[in-house]
């Protein structure tokens, strides 16, 4: 299903799910979620494993389609976001170069078969400083280690410039000099106006940054200011939810 670009825009939302649910072979991942992401926002989406937030993303996306409900996009289209997922879901094995792997975030301006110009090299060149991988242009991707790879994404993602980037657990199994500089790049794009939106297990490292979050247990717990979200009674109530879930329930049609 396409995303809505009709749909209710209030209070400069970006993106809103109506009544949402996202699931696999008709069995709900995710069910009957109302929520909105105002334009410009930091926002964490957490939950206990199972919770639907890798799913909330893809769904966001378009890689899988809604089974009821909507989501409205207010002044882009899916082509306007930028979105890493899983690192388990890059094949590293692919034999391109590091250059060329980051170059890859700017085939929409310049399409499969255009080339790249001076312009676009100096770009790409920005990106490749912006994540400190000097020096590494010319090494295959498959030499990389974790958090190198994962510098490497976030540079292709620094050349997309969209206005809206997904973040699907960006700092899983890297080095803390890497959160780091990643966390210091994420809020750049925060201060630049962009909207984030980053699925994140650390509740720790989303108190520090994150001032808004998205408490997910295959529904919307709650939603808003980090530290109201984050309560040892929401987290408490999301992971019962999450324990009892059954995996083989029907798609449910109530609205």
């Amino acid at each position: 299903m396409m995303p809505n670009m009709n749909g209710p825009k209030t209070n400069g939302e970006i993106l809103r799910c109506e009544n949402l649910t996202l699931g696999y072979d008709r069995h709900p991942a995710i069910h009957h979620l109302d929520y909105g992401i105002r334009r410009g926002a930091l926002v964490a989406v957490a939950g206990p494993n199972g919770a639907g937030k890798s799913t909330l993303l893809k769904g966001i996306m378009g890689t899988i389609a809604p089974l009821g409900g909507t989501i409205h996009l207010t002044g882009i289209s899916r082509q306007d976001i930028a979105y890493l997922p899983q690192r388990s879901e890059f094949d590293s094995r692919f034999p391109i170069s590091v250059f060329d792997m980051i170059a890859m975030g700017m085939w929409k301006k310049v399409g499969a078969t255009g080339g790249l110009g001076t312009f676009g090299n100096h770009l790409v060149k920005e990106a490749i400083h912006a994540v400190k991988m000097r020096g590494f242009e010319r090494r295959p991707i498959g030499t990389l280690s974790g958090g190198q790879m994962q510098r490497a994404l976030f540079a292709r993602l620094y050349l997309q410039n969209a206005p809206l980037i997904l973040l699907d657990e960006p700092f899983n199994a890297i080095d803390s000099a890497t959160v780091r500089d990643l966390m210091d790049l994420i809020r750049c794009w925060h201060e630049d106006g962009k909207t984030i939106l980053a699925v994140l297990h650390d509740q720790e490292q989303i108190r520090a940054t994150f001032p808004e979050t998205l408490l997910l247990a295959r529904e919307r717990i709650a939603s808003g200011p980090t530290s109201a979200v984050l309560t040892p009674e929401n987290l408490r109530l999301a992971q019962s939810i999450a324990e009892a879930f059954d995996a083989a329930a029907p798609y449910c049609t109530k609205g």
